[in-house]
């Protein structure tokens, strides 16, 4: 039997639901029966769209959807850079798809990243720092979850062995999508998990389209899915980990677009940033 989640997590057998992707060893889903895979929800919380103001990522929150319903996904999270993802039309077209969508942000705080998931506007404005972070999980108790992305991570805003000291401000680690062999910061991620007693979560922080769908959590059907009852599965369980170690050619892809081509949109799109606004500025 393989679990995933709090140590309380109840077993579940392979032959219930196919092979799960353990937090030892995260692989890929085996294929299951339609009736089978209809007892659990896809969800993914962490994802990027054109939207962001501070990543240049080149598809949009309705293609997005539109991926997501065609490849069975009931939840996801798009968690712009310090900022909501707040278009009310998008949350409408989503509940329309039989999709919840959970409002969101990766929030850099102190130089590292923390999803905070159910917030508002006015919420993720306040947001500066980790004490900030702790009267905020005060004020709304379980009603938000929090997690810590890409933990172990050397690039980007990761949190690193900080996190020990502000561990009481998440309620999940993640288990990052970028791993292949050797290559797995993700032990130490789950050893963090396993010593505080705290839930893995599997997503795919897509910043392209395609990377989208092959990283994520399921969770059993709840009686309604509600983001109370999602919530609510993340921190009892059990929980099923999809995530593939990355191809050669999947590796290579990645450097590319980490080192090159996505430097190469932010800085198109910082300078077409300024030329707007040295369009628009007033001439006296």
């Amino acid at each position: 039997m393989i679990t995933a989640g709090r140590r309380n997590s109840k077993p579940i057998a392979e032959s219930e639901i196919g092979a799960f992707a353990s937090t030892f060893k995260p692989i890929a889903t085996m294929s299951m029966s339609k009736s089978k895979t209809d007892e659990w929800v896809k969800i993914d919380l962490h994802i990027h769209t054109l939207d962001d103001p501070k990543d240049a990522v080149d598809f949009s929150a309705h293609q997005l959807l539109e991926r997501a319903r065609a490849l069975g996904f009931r939840v996801l999270a798009i968690t712009l850079h310090d900022a909501l993802f707040d278009r009310k039309e998008v949350y409408a077209d989503a509940a329309a798809m039989g999709i919840l969508l959970i409002p969101a942000a990766e929030m850099r705080l102190e130089g590292a990243d923390v999803i905070v998931l159910n917030v508002t506007s006015e919420e993720v404005a306040q947001l500066r720092n980790f004490d900030d972070l702790r009267r905020l999980r005060a004020q709304r108790g379980s009603s938000i979850f929090t997690i810590a992305p890409h933990p172990f991570y050397v690039l980007g805003g990761s949190i690193g062995a900080r996190l020990f000291s502000e561990i009481d401000c998440f309620d999940a680690i993640e288990l990052c999508h970028f791993h292949i062999g050797l290559f797995n910061p993700n032990w130490r991620a789950k050893r963090v998990a396993r010593r505080f007693g705290l839930p893995l979560i599997a997503t795919s922080d897509a910043h392209r389209l395609h990377a989208f769908g092959q990283h994520y959590t399921s969770i059993p059907m709840p009686r309604a899915l509600t983001i109370e009852n999602v919530f609510a599965a993340f921190r009892n369980g059990p929980l099923c980990l999809t995530s593939p170690a990355c191809s050669l050619g999947d590796l290579l892809n990645a450097v590319y677009f980490v080192f090159l081509k996505h430097p190469f949109r932010v800085r198109r799109k910082i300078a077409a940033s300024m030329r707007s606004k040295a369009r628009a500025a007033p001439y006296w």
